[in-house]
C-alpha cells in the first residue's frame, strides 16, 4: 500500500465485496467452563439487534468468564407485520453467538418512549412490572440498557423503564449504559474486541435478515468500533490522552445500582484490553 487513496479504495473494496457474503447459522460457541456459576448478565435491548451492536462486553464475559447472557427485547419494533419474523430472527442471531433471547408476550411491549408514563400511566406500569419482574427472577450480576439520549425514541424511553424496573426490583447489580443512535458524552469504560469477537458479532447481526436487507448496517460494524477507540482515548482516558492499542472498541457507562440508588464510581476511566479477563 503506497498511498491513502490506495488505502481509502480498499476499506471501500472490502466492503463491496462482503456485500455477497450469505448470512448463515452456526452452532454457537460453548460458554468457558470455570468450575461453578459465573452468573448472569441481562441485556435489555429496545429492539431485537441492539443486543448485536452494543454486545461486545457481554460477548466477552460469556466466553471468557462463562457468564450466562440473557438478552430480552423489550420491543419487537413498530411494524406489527414484521414482529414475528424480528423475534424468529432475534432467536437465530443470538442462538449463533450464545447469548439466550427472550421477549414479553408474544409481540413485546407496546407503546415504550419518554411520555409513556404519563400518556399511557397503566400500560406504563404494567411494562415496568413485567420488567422488574425478570429482574428478580434473573438476578442478574450485571444489567446493559441505552443510555438516556441515546436519540431514539424507543431507547430513550426503555432507559427511563429500566431505571424505574430496577428501583422496583431493589435488587443490587452492576449497571452498564450502552449507546447506538446517540454517543454518550461521558463513558467511562472502553472495551477492546478481537476480531474473532467483531466477527461473530457481525454474522450474528446479519441474521436479522430483514433489517439488515434494508440497510446493511452489520458490515460497518467494525468501522463503527474503530471509531470508537478514538472517542474513547479522549472520552475514557481523557482530553489529549494516548489512545489505546486497540483496533476495536465499545464504550459503556458503568455505574453501581445498590439496589435503592445509582452510585458512579470515583475513578478514572477504563481500558478493557482483549487478553485480560473482563471484570464488573
Amino acid at each position: 500500500m503506497h498511498d491513502y487513496l490506495e488505502y481509502v479504495q480498499s476499506l471501500l473494496n472490502a466492503v463491496r465485496e462482503a456485500e455477497g457474503i450469505a448470512p448463515r447459522a452456526t452452532a454457537p460457541a460453548p460458554r468457558q467452563d470455570t468450575g461453578g456459576n459465573e452468573g448472569t448478565v441481562l441485556m435489555l435491548s429496545p429492539h431485537p439487534d441492539d443486543e448485536m451492536i452494543v454486545g461486545a462486553l457481554p460477548l466477552r464475559l460469556m466466553r471468557q468468564r462463562g457468564m450466562r447472557v440473557v438478552n430480552l427485547s423489550l420491543t419487537l419494533g413498530s411494524k406489527r407485520e414484521r414482529q414475528l419474523e424480528r423475534f424468529e430472527e432475534l432467536k437465530a442471531a443470538c442462538a449463533h453467538i450464545g447469548f439466550e433471547a427472550g421477549t414479553f408476550g408474544e409481540r413485546g411491549l407496546e407503546g415504550i418512549n419518554p411520555e409513556a408514563s404519563e400518556t399511557d400511566p397503566v400500560r406504563w406500569k404494567r411494562s415496568v412490572d413485567a420488567v422488574a419482574a425478570q429482574i428478580k427472577l434473573l438476578r442478574p450480576e450485571a444489567v446493559f440498557y441505552p443510555h438516556a439520549l441515546d436519540a431514539n425514541r424507543t431507547h430513550m424511553g426503555v432507559h427511563l423503564l429500566v431505571t424505574e424496573a430496577l428501583a422496583s426490583a431493589g435488587l443490587p447489580c452492576t449497571c452498564f449504559q450502552t449507546e447506538f443512535w446517540a454517543p454518550m458524552s461521558n463513558p467511562n469504560v472502553a472495551v477492546e474486541s478481537t476480531a474473532r469477537d467483531v466477527a461473530a458479532l457481525v454474522a450474528a447481526l446479519a441474521l436479522h435478515r430483514g433489517e439488515v436487507a434494508r440497510n446493511p448496517y452489520h458490515l460497518r460494524l467494525p468501522m463503527w468500533m474503530m471509531d470508537n477507540v478514538r472517542r474513547g482515548a479522549e472520552l475514557v482516558g481523557g482530553q489529549g490522552g494516548t489512545a489505546p492499542r486497540f483496533a476495536f472498541a465499545t464504550l459503556y457507562r458503568r455505574s453501581l445500582w445498590n439496589g435503592s440508588r445509582m452510585e458512579h464510581p470515583d475513578v478514572d476511566g477504563l481500558f478493557m484490553n482483549a487478553e485480560i479477563t473482563p471484570e464488573l
